[in-house]
Parts: C-alpha cells; sequence; structure tokens
C-alpha cells in the first residue's frame, strides 16, 4: 500500500500486546469488550492530540491564579458505525465523557459486499464538532466511505476515522475518496479474502463483541 498524508498506522508496542490478545480466538467475550474499550482509549489519547478545540480559563491554585487551556465545551462528538463500532464508544468517553454520541447504522450486502444504510441519527449541531466516527473494522472501505458521506452531507468538516484493523484495499479507498479525512488505523493487515474479511483479521468484531452471529 502506498503512503498516504491522511493515513496514520499506529506501530505502538502496548496497542500491539493488546491486539495480540484481541485476534485470540480463545479470548472472552468480555475481556474482547475490554481490549477494544482499551484500544480505542490509546488511539483516541494519540489521534486528538493535537486537533482538539480549547479555551483559555484562570484557574486558582493554592498558590496563584494561572492560565489554563481547557477543552472547549460540546467541541466532539463520536459516530460509531452500527453495531461494532458501539464497543469503541466508551474507550472514547473515557477521555470525553460529556461528547455527544450520533449512529449510523449499516449492514453489508452479502452477495455484493457494499454497505446498506438503514439507520442515521446525529447529534444537533454536528457540523460545528469534530466528528470522531469510529468502526474497529476497515475491510472494503464501503461502510466507512459511505458513512463519511453522510456526515459531509450534514455540513461536517472535521470529521476523523478510527479503525483497529485495517486492510490495505479498506486504507487506500477511503484516503483516496475523502483525502480530507484524517484516517487513524491501530494495525495494516495482509488483505482481504474472497468474502471480503481481513485476514489475518480477528473475525467478526460484532460477534465477538455482543455474543451474536
Amino acid at each position: 500500500m502506498k503512503n498516504y498524508e491522511n493515513v496514520t498506522i499506529f506501530n505502538h508496542p502496548l496497542i500491539s500486546h493488546k491486539i495480540a490478545i484481541l485476534r485470540d480466538e480463545k479470548t472472552s467475550m468480555k475481556e474482547f469488550r475490554e481490549l477494544v474499550e482499551e484500544i480505542t482509549t490509546l488511539m483516541t489519547y494519540e489521534s486528538l492530540k493535537d486537533d482538539v478545540a480549547t479555551v483559555e480559563i484562570d484557574v486558582k491554585t493554592p498558590l496563584e491564579t494561572c492560565k489554563q487551556q481547557v477543552i472547549k465545551d460540546d467541541s466532539v462528538a463520536i459516530v460509531p458505525i452500527l453495531r461494532a463500532g458501539l464497543g469503541m464508544v466508551s474507550g472514547v468517553h473515557i477521555l470525553f465523557p460529556l461528547a455527544k454520541v450520533g449512529h449510523i447504522g449499516m449492514y453489508r450486502n452479502e452477495e455484493t459486499l457494499e454497505p446498506q444504510t438503514y439507520y442515521c441519527k446525529l447529534p444537533e449541531g454536528i457540523e460545528d464538532k469534530l466528528v470522531l466516527l469510529v468502526d474497529p473494522m476497515l475491510a472494503t472501505g464501503g461502510s466507512a466511505c459511505d458513512a463519511i458521506d453522510l456526515l459531509k452531507k450534514r455540513g461536517c468538516k472535521n470529521i476523523k476515522f478510527m479503525a483497529i484493523i485495517g486492510a490495505p484495499e479498506g486504507v487506500s479507498r477511503v484516503a483516496e475518496k475523502h483525502p480530507d479525512v484524517k484516517i487513524y488505523v491501530s494495525t495494516l493487515d495482509r488483505c482481504l479474502n474472497e468474502n471480503g474479511y481481513i485476514l489475518p483479521g480477528l473475525g467478526d468484531a460484532g460477534d465477538r463483541l455482543f455474543g451474536t452471529k
């Protein structure tokens, strides 16, 4: 895969350690959910370290008053792509507990492998917020591209997309279609198989998060 200016692939030993456990077929549903949350928190910390709206306030310490930068109220929104993206929301909320949450529901047509949208509900004023679009798996890139299209139609101008596992095909598709969107992926895997699943991957993230098939 070629290098894209809007793509960041994390090479962090702590994230790599957690993804190794996440991949393991023996990992329980409870532990899987906890790992997704932990990895998301680490990704959020890195992804938003230089691109969050702040304001300056006065803080009175026990010794004197000083100026301090704090995050601007109601400046971040989280939008998971249903259903697996729900597993990442709490990981972002650990750092941004007051962030409003929108939802975009999509399912994959098993014949065409293309996404079908069935639900979209977004917070009021989302066009003025930094939007974190989240989905654990970036496979073909179809769902991510369509979700970004929906957000842009609502006027969103500052969008970041986070995925835990990505395939080169999906990363390239999103990066080329939406060069203005910053893409963050914890691990870039080898390829997609004939059914559009990431290899080596971790199976179906939604099934493993929620215990359903």
